[in-house]
């Protein structure tokens, strides 16, 4: 009966995953395909809908060698600001995190609940005042627009204490003893230990930026700083949608992330394991 449900259980996950994968297989699939060849078998269940019939690299090509769309300098403006974001915000998450689950301080839990509570306020509340504040900077159409911002995740706070907080107190009592610094004991025994939730915020941070549409497009007019995601949006227009060039960006977009995670995804499930969100 146990075997039963260990084969049942493989068998859903397995039927999950191919739901998962279906889309993206269609999309590479898509991507290799002429214009012309797209939808054609779309609409009936056979090898042809996921194998194309005239394979051709000319929509890649079209993507990245485009002279109306510089694609790499897309990759380029989205890796810097996604990059920057996730280093920032686990050097400011860690050290707002440690000092939650470790530290004594007074209205330490006033303040923590003030950090909870932004999590309820939706993103696109905080839109306009974003832009003014921005506006008033002078930041618009800059880099520092896309990163400052972002750079504060509560989220991560709440994380990495809930991580931290599984810590025992008495190993950080005994390097104190020993002469360390607080700061001394967050970094050689707090950091190395958190390094599997640290990975998943990161992970999280830079996936969250990677795919960043709504704010690049609001604050940034400048082509040349534009974000991935707002170019690959920038094949459809009033005068059609280019749906080879979209499938080819987007397959090209998709390819850096799967790669990471397929590295790091050992840490990840790690991390969300043992930092458990267990309130």
């Amino acid at each position: 009966m146990r075997q039963m449900g260990f084969a049942l259980k493989y068998i859903m996950m397995t039927l999950i995953a191919i739901v998962c994968i279906i889309p993206i297989v269609w999309m590479v699939a898509g991507s290799l395909r002429p214009y012309e060849e797209l939808f054609q078998y779309s609409s009936s269940l056979n090898w042809h809908m996921f194998v194309p019939v005239k394979f051709t690299w000319e929509n890649y090509k079209n993507v990245i060698f485009s002279e109306t769309n510089p694609f790499l300098r897309y990759i380029w403006n989205t890796v810097i600001v996604a990059g920057s974001v996730t280093v920032i915000v686990l050097v400011v998450s860690a050290l707002a995190a440690f000092a939650f689950a470790k530290l004594r301080f007074r209205g330490k839990s006033i303040v923590f609940a003030l950090f909870m509570s932004a999590m309820v306020i939706p993103g696109e509340v905080t839109l306009v005042p974003n832009y003014l504040l921005m506006n008033n900077f002078g930041w618009v159409n800059s880099y520092a627009s896309l990163i400052v911002p972002s750079s504060l995740s509560v989220f991560g706070i709440f994380l990495l204490r809930q991580f931290f907080a599984d810590i025992p107190n008495e190993i950080m009592e005994a390097a104190k003893i020993d002469g360390a610094s607080v700061m001394r004991v967050f970094i050689r025994i707090v950091v190395p230990a958190a390094v599997p939730a640290l990975i998943t915020l990161g992970l999280m941070t830079f996936l969250g930026n990677w795919d960043s549409y709504l704010w690049p497009l609001i604050v940034i007019n400048d082509e040349k700083k534009q974000m991935l995601q707002v170019a690959i949006a920038s094949f459809s227009s009033l005068a059609g949608t280019d749906w080879s060039k979209i499938l080819a960006a987007s397959t090209i977009a998709t390819a850096p992330i799967l790669i990471l995670f397929l590295f790091l995804q050992r840490y990840y499930i790690q991390g969300i394991t043992m930092s458990g969100v267990k309130g």
